[in-house]
């Protein structure tokens, strides 16, 4: 099957230099616009842990109350955790979490948002892993085997790119 998209060229590597350097991108010259981003992810447990969390019994406390913060405060700090990436003056991120009983899994997703002259996309990805991340380290004492995918971007918007949305993933079967 033929591709119909052009393999990326070096030109298109916006954090390397013409020698291959790896550097911060240079936003001074973009306009500020609002920006926003909306990411997602999913962690599949046991029945039991699923049950547990809804019931609030896991010995360490709330959960779901817990990973909405840590999103929050991670979002707030994805300049210090991905090296060039730009610190950005949020002017919003919201958490929410929805409990998935057919597939045994707990969604994320994170909107976050800004006035800037770079996007929140980074943000709104870190805040979904480390939302995640915490369920994980919250429940692991009980469930060890879960598992996080499906992590990724939704839709962005602001900037010079403009509006964009994923499309939905086919699945596997019809490939």
């Amino acid at each position: 099957m033929t591709s119909l998209v052009s393999a990326p060229t070096a030109a298109d590597f916006t954090h390397f230099d013409a020698e291959g350097r790896a550097v911060m991108v240079d936003v001074g010259a973009k306009a500020e616009t609002a920006r926003r981003a909306r990411a997602t992810g999913r962690i599949r447990m046991q029945p039991a842990t699923l049950e547990r969390i809804r019931a609030g019994s896991i010995g360490k406390g709330d959960v779901i109350g817990i990973a909405r913060l840590a999103a929050i405060m991670a979002a707030k700090r994805t300049a210090d955790l991905v090296p060039l990436c730009h610190p950005l003056p949020l002017t919003r991120v919201e958490a929410e979490f929805d409990l998935d009983d057919a597939d045994c899994s707990i969604g994320c997703t994170v909107v976050a948002e800004t006035v800037g002259r770079t996007g929140v996309e980074m943000e709104a990805l870190t805040a979904v892993s480390v939302g995640l991340l915490t369920i994980y380290d919250m429940c692991k004492a009980i469930d060890r085997g879960m598992t996080m995918s499906d992590i990724g971007l939704l839709e962005k918007s602001g900037g010079r790119s403009g509006h964009w949305i994923a499309r939905p993933v086919e699945p596997e079967a019809s490939r």
